[in-house]
């Protein structure tokens, strides 16, 4: 295995290869690729990986319930209108409750499932795995989510760039907090009627997100909380022009019950389209974290952690880190792979050469995600040196 290296002060840059579950036998790992051999292998292996959903995850398809550990997550499927050539809209839907009897969260949960109708496109009401106050936004629901997301791509043709997110009241929270913690998932988000608790709206730069609520709703200031965020998102929205797109509705003589005026904002988030490849990043890690965000990877994520990434043309910028060591994943939808890539931190240009493409590259990023919108090619593994800074 070989390992390029280049050493600078404070930064180390390398490029790294490793083994592929998916791998084709017809094409060596460490053989660099083409463009065009990159893309007919990006088909190939992610062929190979919907064949593989399909064969092994349709039993729980069928019976609408999907395990992970001691938990399961039941789930109810609606369909709107006629599907579009480019694949169904998807809409997650979360319902209210939390830390009550399991009964009650049931009854939340079937009068959820009644709650919204779509123009068009699937409506996927997912019952709570836990009967907790924080049931939306524990570690579980993150994995749940992308299994379903993955699943609802390979069987029911969803558009990737067409997945939403949104939920009432405890659904509201797990709106707050998994939007912008799984941005890269979603096209955008409407939260109705929730707290975020502790989580802040960093993430959110590159999708929609809109906020509903009650003004009298004064339950744990959730009505205070939302107006101070419309003022956090309305200054990053300042600050960075091309980000953060949002609307916050505050509903004038409404409670916690808002009579049906929240749906405005479905209609809202529906005219979104995901950026599977943004030129600019924001990560902020949450209490519960990731590996990957956009074309950014991480091996060992820290909470609360941040990096700031900016491509332009053949440069990308790191704007800020907290990270010590974290990996750029490039393909040739974001970045001209047949020419020198640029890497600059702290006004230094840290790197500047060729990034090839690997068949295990390829691979990787389709069993990460699943999703063949978002498959890269080739990657630079950055080490910073944090503690000299």
């Amino acid at each position: 295995m070989n390992r390029y290296i280049i050493i600078f002060p404070i930064i180390i840059i390398h490029l790294f290869l490793n083994e592929s579950l998916f791998s084709n036998g017809q094409t060596s790992i460490h053989k660099a690729l083409n463009k065009s051999d990159a893309m007919k292998m990006k088909d190939s292996l992610y062929n190979d990986y919907r064949f593989y959903v399909l064969n092994n995850r349709s039993k729980e398809m069928k019976r609408k319930v999907v395990f992970l550990d001691d938990k399961e997550m039941k789930f109810e499927l609606q369909y709107f209108g006629e599907k579009p050539k480019n694949g169904w809209s998807l809409y997650f839907s979360l319902h209210g409750g939390g830390g009550v009897e399991a009964s009650y969260n049931e009854k939340q949960w079937n009068r959820h499932k009644e709650l919204y109708q779509l123009e068009q496109g699937i409506l996927l009401t997912p019952r709570s795995p836990t009967n907790t106050w924080n049931m939306w936004h524990q570690k579980h629901i993150d994995i749940f989510f992308n299994r379903l997301i993955q699943n609802m791509i390979a069987f029911h043709g969803v558009n990737p760039n067409k997945v939403f997110l949104m939920g009432y009241s405890a659904g509201g929270d797990g709106v707050y907090q998994l939007a912008p913690r799984m941005a890269d998932r979603f096209a955008a988000a409407a939260m109705m009627a929730g707290h975020p608790n502790e989580t802040v709206p960093l993430g959110l730069r590159n999708i929609g997100f809109t906020i509903h609520m009650g003004e009298n709703d004064s339950a744990y200031n959730r009505n205070d909380v939302a107006i101070e965020w419309k003022a956090k998102l309305g200054q990053l929205r300042y600050e960075d022009s091309n980000g953060y797109k949002h609307l916050v509705k505050i509903h004038q003589n409404k409670g916690h019950w808002m009579g049906g005026l929240d749906t405005s904002g479905i209609s809202w988030i529906s005219n979104f389209i995901r950026n599977p490849l943004p030129k600019k990043i924001v990560w902020k890690q949450d209490d519960v974290t990731h590996n990957r965000f956009y074309w950014l990877k991480v091996a060992n994520p820290s909470e609360r952690s941040l990096i700031i990434a900016a491509i332009e043309n053949q440069t990308i910028t790191i704007e800020s880190a907290t990270v010590p060591e974290f990996i750029i994943m490039l393909n040739d939808d974001l970045i001209d792979m047949d020419k020198n890539v640029i890497v600059k931190y702290m006004g230094n240009t840290i790197y500047n050469g060729i990034v090839s493409r690997y068949e295990k590259i390829i691979s990787d990023s389709i069993e990460e995600y699943g999703d063949p919108k978002s498959v890269f090619y080739g990657q630079i593994d950055i080490e910073l040196n944090i503690s000299k800074m």
